[in-house]
């Protein structure tokens, strides 16, 4: 092929991409503004990442969801935040949440939440709580000395359903911190004797300087993955579809808008599902 001939058809190639992406967008189901539209919701609290970095992510999550059931529009939202969360879920109503667990059962009964689905999502924690220390042997070294946690800003979720009556925040000297790596940080200054962890935090301490000397005391039971929920304020006819066609929405072309937000799987769920951890957490 001559110089010639490539200047030649490079601008063919370009007016096909474009053609390509004009296509593609055409497909989309229309973005909407909040409140307009099929809302899609997640709150995933304790995480690492910006919210703002997360959305554009979750924004083509949204899309799939909503090319998989017909909806014509969709917005969706991403917080860390529960209390931030709650306040746009009552102002803006969408119709359906991704949840980590404490948030859902704190937000179960006021807000009316039935499940439809489960999230199984990579490196999201949540699954499996670890008490570690760099020198206590077991938890009866912890109790009565600092623990650090990012983990301590529900203390009914905490104690009824992470611990399952093994302890009580009381039995230490709680230390909250904001974030994963600060929890760690804590321990290994010697700031804190032991540390309450998810599964997460545990296995990125490979990665932290330091985080071979710890090691786990205490672990709890592996609790449920991240729920998928339909707000009290859905149609029931809506929500029965989405939870029909909810293990479609990460196939096909949804699978890499998944893949974005960490999600491996999502499959549908009934209330039953999480009726052990709504026990313990109790009304």
């Amino acid at each position: 092929m001559t110089a010639r001939t490539r200047r030649l058809r490079l601008p063919v190639r370009r007016a096909a991409l474009a053609a390509l992406a004009l296509s593609s967008t055409l497909l989309l189901p229309a973005a909407a503004r909040a409140g307009e539209g099929t809302g899609l919701v997640v709150v995933r609290e304790h995480g690492v990442g910006s919210a703002a970095q997360a959305q554009q992510y979750l924004d083509r999550l949204a899309a799939s969801a909503a090319r998989v059931n017909g909806w014509s529009a969709v917005f969706s939202k991403y917080f860390t935040s529960r209390r931030q969360a709650k306040a746009w879920i009552q102002a803006e109503q969408p119709a359906f949440g991704i949840l980590t667990l404490d948030t859902y059962l704190a937000l179960r009964a006021p807000m009316k939440l039935s499940v439809v689905g489960k999230a199984e999502v990579k490196g999201a924690g949540g699954r499996r709580y670890h008490v570690i220390s760099k020198d206590a042997k077991d938890l009866a070294g912890c109790k009565g000395k600092p623990l650090a946690s990012n983990h301590l800003d529900d203390t009914r979720f905490v104690e009824r359903v992470v611990a399952g009556g093994a302890f009580k925040l009381a039995d230490f000297q709680p230390l909250p911190t904001r974030r994963p790596l600060q929890t760690v940080k804590k321990v290994l200054r010697g700031e804190a004797t032991c540390a309450l962890v998810d599964d997460a935090q545990l296995a990125d301490l490979t990665h932290v300087e330091g985080g071979v000397e710890l090691h786990s005391v205490w672990s709890s039971k592996e609790l449920p993955p991240m729920v998928v929920v339909a707000f009290g304020h859905t149609d029931p006819a809506l929500a029965r579809g989405f939870k029909a066609k909810l293990s479609k929405v990460c196939s096909g072309a949804g699978k890499q808008a998944c893949a974005e937000v960490g999600i491996s799987r999502l499959a549908p769920a009934s209330d039953k599902d999480y009726r052990a951890v709504v026990r313990a957490y109790g009304s």
